[in-house]
């Protein structure tokens, strides 16, 4: 496996793959602690390690064990790796559509799940999803089979992860029930509206809560506040806008909604620990960074 994915992923940072919802990721170096910004989809490392940090929890992915988000995530993670022993790992960006069919089957034969959602899981990669990675990598080797096996071969792979241990928590948050789903639309909105104003009444009343009330369910989802969870949506969209389209900070701090560029500048330091222009070029020189193709989280996530 590892030696099949070392050939998919030549470059460090992020290898396109015949599949659009695909990459295959190197990293030869250690990345300590970061902010990073995740995505709705599942990590596979197949060397290596990455810890992530989201509140007082630590999720651990490695050969062991794999990461799958339901609800975009902003928090902090770290990477070991080596030229040696370089980190190897797939990601699959979320196809919601093939989600929802799989999980319209399920529900129809093994009846809802009574689990309790969570935005993210680690959890044990068992020897039925390693069999189905291996076929997976083994397909993208051969262009004919990539085009049509992969697909085939990434559905069941989401069939795996929606049927393994934590796959009843990963479905329930995925069906946006209860409170979650009111949550999940008020994330949505954040992500859909970074750019306009927005404060906690209009948040609230799109989950169709009190704020005091909104206030408790979206800490309990998300381990922040509203509009701290705004605010890094904003800063990492904008660091986002500047390496990949080599745009200003004056022009990403307007196009992600601040209206003060010192509190953007301010803000973006305090989060990530340097300037934009630094943080840019430092981006720039950690990852292989294309200038077309998936959001937020090819670039910041991982």
């Amino acid at each position: 496996m590892v030696t099949l994915l070392g050939a998919l992923a030549p470059d460090e940072g992020y290898n396109l793959s015949p599949l659009p919802d695909v990459r295959f990721l190197r990293s030869n170096r250690p990345l300590q602690r970061t902010p990073v910004l995740y995505d709705p989809g599942i990590v596979i490392v197949c060397q290596g390690r990455k810890r992530g940090y989201l509140g007082d929890q630590v999720f651990v992915y490695d050969e062991q064990h794999y990461l799958a988000v339901s609800v975009p995530v902003p928090f902090t993670m770290e990477t070991e790796a080596s030229a040696g022993r370089p980190m190897l790992a797939i990601y699959l960006r979320l196809d919601f559509n093939v989600a929802a069919d799989l999980m319209l089957q399920l529900d129809e034969r093994v009846g809802d799940t009574h689990a309790k959602p969570k935005g993210l899981v680690s959890t044990p990669l068992d020897a039925r999803l390693g069999d189905t990675v291996l076929r997976f990598l083994e397909a993208m080797t051969v262009p004919l089979e990539a085009e049509l096996l992969g697909p085939s071969l990434v559905r069941e792979i989401y069939f795996r992860v929606l049927t393994g241990e934590q796959g009843g928590s990963m479905r329930a948050a995925l069906t946006r029930q209860g409170q979650f789903g009111r949550i999940a639309r008020a994330i949505r909105k954040i992500h859909q509206c970074f750019g306009e104003p927005l404060d906690v009444e209009q948040l609230a009343l799109e989950a169709n809560m009190s704020v005091p009330s909104f206030h408790t369910h979206f800490k309990a989802v998300t381990q922040t506040s509203p509009m701290q969870y705004l605010k890094s949506t904003r800063l990492h969209q904008a660091r986002l806008l500047m390496v990949r389209n080599d745009v200003t900070a004056g022009v990403a701090c307007a196009e992600v909604g601040y209206e003060s560029a010192s509190q953007f500048s301010r803000e973006f330091k305090r989060l990530f620990g340097l300037s934009p222009v630094d943080e840019v070029e430092r981006m720039k020189r950690a990852f292989a960074i294309p200038q077309a193709g998936p959001p937020s989280i090819y670039v910041s996530s991982h």
